[in-house]
Parts: C-alpha cells; structure tokens; sequence
C-alpha cells in the first residue's frame, strides 16, 4: 500500500495526477509539467515534499559523530546554518545527499531522501551504534512527525511575509522570514506551534522550505496559493520539480547518485572536506580527488530536433557507447532536450560532441558546463 503525505486531500481537490513516487502516491502535476516549471521560473510554485525524511541527532558528541559519517564538515554550521552534505560507506559510494542543519548548539536535523529513509537510517543508527562516545549521541527518525512544502520562485518573497509573519523564536534568530539567507534556518511561531523555515531550494530559484506538523503544514499549503494567487504562484507536482533540478544540474539519488558512485565521480566534490579529518569513505575519495576517476558526469543538450533523452538511454562518442544517461527531459526553459549522464573523462570536456540513442535512432548532442540553465 502506498504511503500518503497529509495534503494528499489536497491533491485529489486541486486534480493532481498522482504516480507511485519511493513509496509514496505524489501529484506528478496538476494542469501541466511545462506551465508548472515555468511558474517556478517566472513567479512562483509550492511543492509538496511531506514524503522526505527527518532525522534528529543531538548531544556532545552529535558534531564529532557527524563529521565522521558525513562528508561535509559539520563544524562549520552555527545555530541556524544548514550545509548540503553526503553520507557514503566505506567505498565512497553515496548512501544519500542530504541537507544537515544546526538548530542549536549539538542538535542537528538532518532532511533526506524520501527512497532513503529506511536504509539511511540504519545506516545512521548501526555507526552510532559503534560510535565511542555513543553513549553523548541521541539519534531519532523523525520523519513521522513532520510534513513540509517548498515554496519557490522569484515572486515568493514578495508575499511570503502575509503567510508566515513574526520574528523567529529559534535556530537563527531575524526580524522576519525574509531576512534568512541562502543556507539559513530559522523557528517562526505559526498556529497554536511553531514552523521551521530553510532557504535552500532544489529549483535554482529562491525560495523557502517550511517544515512543521501535519496540520500547520496543511494550513500553509492554503495560506500560499491564496495568498499567492496575485503573484502567479501555482501548485506544482514531481514532474516540474525534476525539470526545474535539471536544468541546474542538481543531482537526484538513483539518477546520478548511488551506492557505487562516489561525489567525486558525479562533480559535487566541493562537499567533501578532505582536510577536517577522517570519516567513512575518505581515502577512496582523496585517492580520486589526486589520481582522477573512471566516469564523470556530464551536462549535455541535444542539438538537433528530437524526442527527450531519458534514464537508460545509450550515449555515445565517435560511433561507440560510453555511458549511459541517468536524467534526461524536455526543457521547458530551453525548449529542447537536455540531460545528465556518465562518461569516461576524455568525453567529458565542454563541447565534446556525444550522440544519444533515441527509439533505435542516435541523435547529435554536446557536452556543456553546468548548470544547463542560467538565468539572464
């Protein structure tokens, strides 16, 4: 039986398509994936991301167990600072990307894939198991008791502060929700509770992550499309948000990311702190961060008129197969098809000319720098 966040009501009401989604029966999109997208990049859109999970991790030795089992270095988040990180096993291979984020001094909340809970979590808990000082580790899977939407696009701060008004109670403290900054976490009293709200974004656009309990969420999902409704926001399903991360070149777990692919091999090496010290995973990153890796992933475009690249499809360089795609879609910011996929590293240049095999049919691409978006 397939899982349902709490605004699946509200789904069904707005006439939602809803697919099969890591369990969960998620809106794919309401009136179209195009007009969805392009509200996000024009004005704004609010996702419902309620099927993502929480993870709580506090006490003296939460920042040291952290830095141990993520690749990032936790030492640099004060009280209201998140961080992207990853968490891989011992061959480098990544188990999840997350986002950690310091709430107050050694609590920690950590948001992770929703395909990812079970087996992250284990994870989690079997290290913290065998930490030394496990007895100052407090770890819990808090996913059940929380919902969250992401609001994003250029207009959200324009109306954001009619949804959520008030100075922040906790994490960073700022006069209004406004006031966070990119990476910033803050506590806004709303209800009879509070809300924690982030400023990350998986879109390439501004915007806000609200994270609460089920009822506040519920009222803040209504509280956005009415109070938005004059700055053009819309509900937008999975099928957008794929596009929109696309675009920028933002990675999804089972598309660029798993258990034998190390961030080094998929380019977001940046978030691993190779000089903070040991933690699981780091020699076989350094020795590729010195020697080099067997695969890259790489940007593309198509550059004649075709049917989209998608997941599986062949990619090829001078005749023969190198790789294969791991995202691929339609933009509708671009208006042609665009892609992620891996190659060895001699294909992986800017403006190495691929082709990918369509229905039987290779079709001409070319490698470009990411992002595959920018805006003007």
């Amino acid at each position: 039986m397939l899982k349902r966040t709490p605004l699946f009501a509200a789904h069904q009401k707005l006439g939602g398509k809803l697919i099969e989604f890591g369990g969960w029966e998620m809106p794919v999109h309401y009136t179209s994936i195009t007009d969805e997208h392009l509200a996000v990049r024009n004005a704004a859109g609010i996702f419902d991301i309620s099927h993502m999970g929480e993870v709580t991790v506090s006490g003296t030795a939460a920042t040291e167990f952290l830095n141990h089992v993520l690749t990032n270095d936790i030492r640099k988040l004060t009280p209201g600072l998140g961080q992207y990180t990853l968490m891989c096993n011992e061959r480098g291979g990544v188990i999840d990307d997350l986002y950690a984020y310091c709430l107050s001094a050694e609590v920690y909340f950590l948001v992770i894939n929703a395909s990812r809970i079970e087996p992250g979590v284990a994870w989690l808990q079997t290290r913290a198991a065998e930490f030394p000082e496990r007895d100052q580790l407090h770890l819990s899977d808090a996913s059940h008791n929380y919902a969250a939407v992401a609001v994003q696009g250029p207009r959200v701060k324009e109306f954001i502060l009619e949804c959520l008004p008030g100075a922040s109670v906790s994490a960073l403290r700022v006069a209004r929700v406004t006031d966070l900054k990119k990476n910033e976490v803050g506590g806004f009293l709303f209800g009879n509770g509070s809300v924690l709200v982030s400023r990350t974004g998986y879109t390439g656009e501004d915007g806000f992550e609200i994270v609460g309990a089920d009822e506040a969420i519920a009222q803040v999902w209504d509280l956005v499309l009415a109070k938005g409704q004059a700055f053009g926001v819309k509900p937008c399903g999975l099928g957008a948000r794929d596009t929109l991360r696309t675009e920028v070149c933002y990675p999804l777990y089972g598309h660029e990311l798993n258990e034998d692919t190390t961030p080094i091999e998929a380019g977001v090496g940046f978030y691993v702190a190779l000089d903070k010290g040991e933690f699981i995973g780091r020699s076989v990153l350094a020795e590729q961060k010195a020697t080099g890796v067997k695969k890259k992933c790489v940007a593309f475009k198509m550059t004649e008129k075709s049917a989209p690249p998608r997941p599986g499809y062949a990619i090829l360089a001078n005749g023969a197969k190198v790789g294969e795609v791991v995202s691929g879609t339609q933009s509708p910011s671009l208006g042609l098809g665009i892609g992620m996929g891996y190659v060895p590293p001699e294909s992986a240049k800017a403006g190495t000319a691929l082709e990918i095999e369509i229905r039987s049919k290779r079709a001409p691409a070319v490698v470009l720098p990411k992002p595959i978006y920018r805006k003007n």
